[in-house]
């Protein structure tokens, strides 16, 4: 047990490092920047899988010998204590004065009539009667077994939580994905469907719950204060079967509600919102597009994002390049204006209005390298290749017209929401061994072993001296109160001298 301890204080201290320094299974971009930054000690801890904690050999090795340390420890114990059950309580001592808790009283009851009312008292310990040479007659009983059942159970279920949680990061997946609230689908059978995406070990993408849901409508309730008071969102769902037939089933998503389903668990994490953007351009052909925008107050729901068009009928790439659009800027819900700066007064969509920069040039979006979609390839600013063309705030139905005519429009906002889901098989055994861990622990701190004699030996004139000797196989705390009271009840009926 001692090396089960110091194993589960490895176990801890190697964990540590996950939850300080970044991890490339949660953010790569922020690894890449750290390895960056720190020079040859980031590139060190990086050969020494700093970051990637959970799934390096050293931590999987103390994962391992911590296992077979408590199944070690465990087998062992559990046959002795099985012994422990089958034996009987140990024979009476010979000197009961020598325990730590010991009384004695004469009596006119006879030996058996003594060993009758200790066997009534005793009901529900463990009894054992004997009878010894000089014509006494002695009792052994011994209660408290379920303390090192308890401490089993503890120990058992904390080797199923290991084994649970071993299990579940090798199987389980998580993914986030942001979805527009007007009818927009998502299924989740690819992990190219998601934003991000979080695989076990042994999940590669290819089989995932197979499950579809729909957003139709995102609700969202507000205090005076602007404090978020509820979030719901009107979804539809199909999963096994009603895929087959095209059956949805409709479910109000909330932020503590999640959908359970194909196995998987669905979580309304956030909302946002949409702005929709529509490009006139000089030969008429139009191009409506409404991107997610992210949130940079979460208080008011101030927004930033970028919205990217390419110029229609243009095949040349070099042509393309000089000629691609990029709306980008702040949206408030509800706006306000101080001069002409645009600030957000409330979270709730009531007076959208947009504060935006038009650029003209390359976006970036054919170079091959990846881009957020809130923003803009500031390294194309920085060399010229994307320039400023035009700045205004906008009210929904108001438009820019650009130098050669082409004309920006602000239609409308939309809602979107953030979903997340998590599949991870062996969530039920980790709450079960949680539970059991609880009540073994429970069992174990309360439950005290203690042991109690009672010897009746007979003498003269009738008279049969009584004594009552007890010992607590754990702790003492506690134990002489219950002595006192048992021995008191033995000892107390037609006392004599």
């Amino acid at each position: 047990m001692r090396t089960a301890l110091i194993l589960l204080f490895l176990l801890a201290l190697a964990a540590m490092p996950g939850a300080l320094l970044p991890q490339r299974s949660l953010n790569p971009p922020n690894v890449t920047a750290y390895i960056a930054s720190h020079g040859w000690w980031g590139t060190l801890l990086d050969r020494m899988q700093f970051f990637d904690v959970y799934g390096s050999v050293w931590f999987s090795a103390i994962y391992l010998m911590l296992f077979i340390s408590l199944v070690g420890c465990l087998l062992p114990r559990t046959f002795e204590y099985a012994k422990a059950l089958r034996a009987q309580p140990v024979l009476t001592p010979r000197n009961l004065a020598r325990l730590p808790h010991h009384e004695t009283a004469t009596q006119v009851d006879t030996p058996a009539d003594v060993m009758a009312r200790a066997r009534a008292r005793l009901r529900g310990w463990r009894l054992v009667e004997r009878e010894e040479a000089d014509g006494a007659r002695s009792l052994s009983a011994e209660r408290g077994y379920l303390r090192e059942t308890g401490n089993l159970i503890f120990h058992f279920a904390m080797l199923g939580l290991i084994v649970a949680l071993a299990l579940g990061k090798m199987f389980n997946y998580e993914g986030q994905v942001i979805v527009k609230a007007d009818g927009s689908e998502f299924c989740n059978s690819g992990t190219l469907n998601y934003d991000s995406f979080r695989p076990g070990l042994r999940v590669d993408g290819t089989d995932l719950s197979p499950f579809c849901v729909r957003v139709n409508d995102f609700k969202a309730n507000y205090l005076p204060t602007g404090q978020a008071d509820s979030f719901t969102a009107k979804i539809d769902y199909q999963a096994d079967d009603d895929l087959a037939t095209n059956t949805w089933r409709p479910y109000d998503l909330e932020v503590n509600s999640p959908l359970r389903t194909a196995g998987d668990r669905v979580y309304l994490l956030g909302h946002g919102y949409a702005p929709t953007f529509t490009v006139t351009w000089p030969n008429g052909e139009q191009r409506p597009q409404t991107i997610q925008w992210r949130p940079v107050d979460n208080l008011t729901l101030l927004s930033e994002g970028a919205v990217k068009f390419d110029p229609p009928g243009v095949t040349d790439s070099e042509e393309r390049r000089k000629r691609q659009l990029v709306v980008t800027g702040l949206l408030a819900p509800t706006a306000l204006m101080h001069d002409k700066l645009l600030t957000s007064g409330f979270p709730d969509l009531r007076d959208p209005a947009v504060a935006v920069d038009v650029l003209r040039g390359d976006s970036g979006l054919d170079s091959g390298r990846g881009q957020s979609i809130f923003g803009i390839d500031q390294s194309m600013v920085d060399s010229g290749r994307l320039t400023k063309v035009a700045r205004e705030n906008l009210k929904p139905g108001e438009a820019i017209t650009l130098d050669d005519g082409t004309k920006i429009r602000f239609d409308g906002v939309e809602r979107w929401v953030s979903l997340q889901v998590s599949h991870d098989p062996t969530q039920l055994w980790v709450l079960v061994s949680s539970v059991f861990m609880i009540l073994g622990l429970g069992a174990s701190l309360t439950v005290k072993r203690r042991r109690l004699w009672v010897r009746a030996a007979p003498q003269d004139e009738g008279r049969t001296v009584v004594e009552v000797g007890g010992l607590a196989r754990t702790d003492q705390a506690g134990y002489g109160e219950e002595f006192r009271t048992v021995a008191a009840e033995l000892l107390s009926p037609r006392r004599g001298t």
